[in-house]
């Protein structure tokens, strides 16, 4: 008998891909299902970009191999981008290295610096895949509880109280996904202390920057930021562009020269009409963000409602593509809570748990679906 690997004694199947496969037989079977769960955007990419596309299929080099970082002219828009919106200055050829995607990159990044043995600060709640890299390499996740009484921002002094020996990387996510909560310069500076003092390199995961967001920061705008931090990016959310995989990874070029090692060996490069329509997202004005906005206020709105009718209460106006909402004290399962919705009602809505104990006693809903769809949600209720 030939036996699995034993790293995948380590994980289990993403939540949302065994959660997804029940949707679609529901959707198969008939049943009129509202998927109010996945914050996969529902709205197009711009014109512009699309029409980039189309036109690079037909140059010369379209269908060759192409660079494993990137066309220049991708890593110098992303520098011109970088600059223009979080003020923040990166030498195209050495501190920028495009991606197939930001969620590959968590990979990568963690190939490039983690040894069997090492440990991983990990946010609870978080985004479940920075878990699943760390077990799938042996390393070991160290969880940092974030609560709501703290703004879902890290405590530092409860952190230290750990055995930080073997930590070599920290994940971030700010904004922060589920919650939507802000980070501002003095926790990223205070970070960046704590990230020197114990010799960690930090990352941070910044797909939701321009969602619903007033007040963008990259942390490596703070100064000093390179010596121990990354950031990635994606053009997912932001352009509506999540199924073309293209990410980032932003600092020093030493790091990133270690990440290169990694994904060399693991993809051809990027299709050279993905890296032109990007270039041309990476170009659009503030109009196309505004655009964007008052859409997802509209949504917004509308799960709010939807959340007072459950029975439940949510901070408002947080960044992000999603509304995290706390559920009635009266509730004691957030599986057996959205179980029933989705059996009932014929909505499928995150448990909170998908994201980390912390998350026990929430749900979160994504802005990812039509004004009618989620009137129609109200309505089955």
């Amino acid at each position: 008998m030939i036996e699995t690997a034993k790293r995948l004694h380590t994980v289990e199947e993403y939540y949302f891909s065994q959660k997804l496969r029940q949707v679609k037989q529901m959707i198969n079977a008939g049943k009129p299902i509202i998927n109010l769960g996945v914050g996969s955007p529902d709205l197009s990419p711009p014109k512009a970009v699309i029409t980039a596309l189309q036109k690079a299929l037909f140059d010369e080099q379209a269908h060759q191999y192409q660079s494993y970082q990137g066309i220049p002219e991708l890593r110098a828009a992303m520098a011109a981008f970088y600059q223009n919106h979080f003020q923040v200055t990166l030498e195209p050829n050495s501190e920028i290295l495009p991606l197939m995607g930001s969620k590959e990159g968590i990979m990568h990044i963690s190939m490039a610096f983690l040894n069997v043995g090492d440990a991983v600060l990990i946010p609870n709640p978080g985004y479940p895949t920075y878990a699943a890299v760390t077990k799938l390499l042996g390393a070991t996740p160290l969880y940092y509880n974030l609560d709501e009484d703290q703004n879902w921002l890290p405590n530092i002094k409860d952190i230290e109280k750990q055995d930080l020996s073997r930590v070599k990387i920290m994940w971030l996510s700010y904004p922060h996904m589920p919650t939507g909560a802000q980070a501002n310069s003095k926790v990223f500076e205070e970070l960046i202390a704590f990230a020197k003092k114990h010799n960690i390199l930090l990352v941070n995961d910044n797909p939701y920057g321009f969602i619903l967001n007033e007040n963008k920061l990259s942390i490596l705008s703070i100064p000093e930021a390179k010596e121990v931090a990354l950031e990635l990016n994606s053009m997912s959310k932001t352009f509506n562009m999540a199924g073309w995989r293209i990410g980032m990874v932003l600092g020093k070029s030493k790091f990133l020269d270690a990440i290169l090692k990694v994904k060399s060996n693991m993809d051809s490069g990027m299709f050279y009409p993905l890296q032109q329509g990007a270039i041309a997202a990476l170009k659009l004005d503030e109009d196309w963000f505004s655009t964007q906005n008052e859409i997802y206020k509209r949504r917004r709105e509308l799960i709010y409602q939807l959340v007072a009718i459950l029975g439940c209460s949510c901070e408002k106006d947080k960044p992000g593509l999603f509304v995290w909402a706390k559920l009635p004290a009266e509730v004691l399962s957030a599986e057996l809570f959205i179980e029933n919705i989705l059996i009932e009602k014929n909505i499928f809505v995150s448990p909170g748990t998908v994201f980390g104990c912390k998350g026990a006693g929430y749900i979160r809903f994504s802005l990812c679906v039509p004004e009618e769809k989620i009137k129609e949600a109200i309505s089955r209720f």
